[in-house]
């Protein structure tokens, strides 16, 4: 097994990323022939009733998880929430699932993004410089 830290979580939501702030974040790549890796995020607790709805419906969904750097691109899962633990005003969610494609490149994942949520031309070329700046900030 292979372990490394989570800088960044995103969570795949009507084809729009959005930013789960992780107070801390954990990955590990079983290395069974499976495929699975597990993840655990410590997140605050107002996301308890969203990753709880997840949990109580088995529900199958995508996540990007940021690894060890937070210059490294986004590396897109497709889990299921595992538990749910309370630690004081935060909640350590365990997912567990595999990697969605093995060929990850983040340029190709927010460009697809923004033609999702509705930007083309000009707009779509601004938005894409902006948020590509914002990754190499982070």
């Amino acid at each position: 097994m292979k372990t490394f830290k989570i800088v960044a979580l995103q969570m795949l939501k009507e084809h729009k990323a959005e930013n789960i702030p992780l107070t801390d974040g954990l990955i590990i790549n079983k290395e069974n022939e499976d495929g699975f890796w597990i993840i655990e995020a410590f997140i605050d607790e107002k996301y308890e009733e969203l990753f709880q709805k997840k949990y109580d419906s088995k529900e199958i969904f995508e996540i990007r998880v940021i690894i060890t750097h937070a210059a490294n691109d986004p590396a897109p899962f497709t889990v299921k929430v595992h538990t749910i633990k309370r630690v004081d005003h935060r909640i350590s969610v365990l997912f567990e699932g595999r990697l969605s494609k093995r060929r990850n490149d983040y340029s190709e994942l927010l460009l697809d993004d923004l033609i999702k949520e509705g930007f083309s031309g000009e707009k779509l070329i601004e938005e894409f410089k902006r948020r590509m700046k914002t990754k190499q900030k982070v």
